[in-house]
């Protein structure tokens, strides 16, 4: 596969891609971010939002005078925003969180306080942050993956058969951050509202990526809940966002609990405010809203569409290339025609992936992400890892524990990035001993801090 040449218009949308960063041998030269599924610089207009409105800053929701009530306008005008980008149905509420993993654990309780302890429907393919928050609160089972490491939909209609309309939530990835494989979320959603379930979206690394609609609350693919975050969208300051039904959120006891999330209290008697102002509890995250609806400005003025086809077009690029160097494994696919956002996993014979990662930081200024990716059943589960082997690397400290190196790219990245990238694996690759040797002190590491590799 061909690679355009680099676009400067969408590398100068950024801010930092000329950043100069240190090599092991002291030279500076300029980095190359392959880690954006992690998260993403922000964009220069976002920036740009940030300073211009800085003067203006002021409480939301708490003031009568003009900046406070400008900022409480503006707060609100975000969620419009916010519902206008991925088409929300206007009974939705539109919750601003930290992030998406806090989005998932607002719904997770909210759903627990109005549902009891009935069956939810993960998948084996899932970030832990939509995994873990439902474990404790639910029923809580597995869609199985296919061969090739995607989600099983026979499965998943064989699993809504079985527990004969006990399952009231189906939680799937839009995207998988560790293979970047995209599920049918239309079909998924068919097969949930067919026996009775609602559906949920984590949309990490879904909707950074890719039109995303939520469909009116009347289509059979509506999509009932869904969680993002900001950082994964080039706006940085903390800011996710949980859409869901509004009498949901209506009925259930807010996690948090404060100012701002009531009307009248007394010491016999709490009065809720109104979802989503129940869920936004203390000052809400002003300059996280700016940049957020800043971001989401320039993401439809570049049209999604178009950011998709680019991405994909440089993953490809990075898929060939891959592939064509002795020794790697890609744990993802890569065939013709594939839906797929910009990310792959991959793994070098001799190498592990914590030192791959290492030698592309200190050899060339290159940013990897190694480990488990916060998806652990999965990476295990493609790795064919036993259960007796997890077990072990729980309790045991003398090894370091497996895992695959993941390039994700965003919109600015480009094709002279990537070439650096594949000669300097190509080299790796063809010299690993010495490059194995030279980095040993990283396993040594790994096993004196075993939180890293993780995710």
């Amino acid at each position: 596969m061909s690679c355009r040449k680099p676009d400067i218009y969408l590398r100068n949308l950024v801010a930092g891609t000329e950043t100069k960063v240190a090599l092991a041998n002291g030279k500076y030269v300029t980095a190359i971010n392959f880690d954006n599924a992690a998260t993403t610089p922000p964009f220069c207009s976002v920036l740009k939002e940030i300073d211009q409105f800085s003067p203006w800053y002021a409480s939301v929701h708490r003031g009568k005078g003009y900046k406070s009530i400008l900022c409480s306008e503006q707060y609100e005008y975000s969620r419009e925003v916010v519902r206008k980008f991925v088409n929300a149905d206007n009974r939705d509420a539109i919750i601003f969180t930290k992030n998406t993993t806090e989005s998932i654990n607002l719904a997770a309780y909210a759903l627990a306080a109005t549902s009891g302890k009935q069956v939810v429907l993960s998948s084996d393919m899932e970030h832990l942050a939509n995994d873990l928050p439902w474990r404790d609160k639910f029923i809580t089972d597995y869609i199985a993956l296919t061969k090739s490491g995607r989600l099983s939909i026979k499965d998943l209609e064989e699993k809504l058969k079985k527990y004969q309309g006990k399952v009231v939530l189906v939680t799937v990835t839009g995207a998988s951050n560790v293979t970047g494989y995209i599920n049918p979320i239309n079909k998924i959603a068919r097969l949930a509202h067919q026996y009775g379930a609602k559906i949920l979206v984590d949309g990490a690394q879904w909707v950074p990526h890719m039109p995303v609609d939520m469909k009116p609350y009347n289509s059979p693919e509506h999509i009932d809940y869904l969680a993002f975050s900001a950082h994964k969208m080039y706006a940085p300051f903390g800011t996710g966002v949980l859409i869901g039904p509004r009498e949901i959120f209506n009925n259930a006891v807010p996690v948090y609990q404060g100012g701002g999330a009531v009307g009248l209290v007394s010491h016999q008697l709490i009065e809720w405010d109104d979802p989503p102002a129940k869920y936004e509890a203390g000052t809400p995250n002003m300059m996280g809203i700016v940049a957020l609806t800043a971001a989401i400005r320039t993401l439809n003025e570049l049209q999604l569409c178009q950011v998709y086809q680019h991405e994909r077009q440089l993953i490809g690029y990075v898929i060939n290339g891959l592939a064509a160097i002795n020794g790697i494994k890609l744990y993802s696919g890569g065939q013709d025609g594939e839906e797929r956002v910009s990310l792959i996993s991959f793994a070098l014979e001799g190498l592990h992936h914590s030192q791959l990662a290492e030698i592309l930081s200190q050899e060339a200024g290159i940013a990897v992400r190694d480990g488990l990716f916060c998806a652990h059943p999965y990476v295990t589960k493609l790795l064919n890892i036993s259960a007796e082997e997890i077990e072990y690397y729980q309790t045991h400290d003398d090894k370091t524990i497996p895992g695959l190196t993941r390039i994700s790219l965003g919109i600015y990245n480009n094709c002279k990035e990537i070439d650096v990238f594949l000669e300097l694996m190509e080299h790796i690759a063809q010299y690993r001993q010495y490059y194995a040797k030279k980095y040993e002190y990283v396993l040594a590491n790994d096993r004196q801090i075993r939180d890293y590799p993780y995710c």
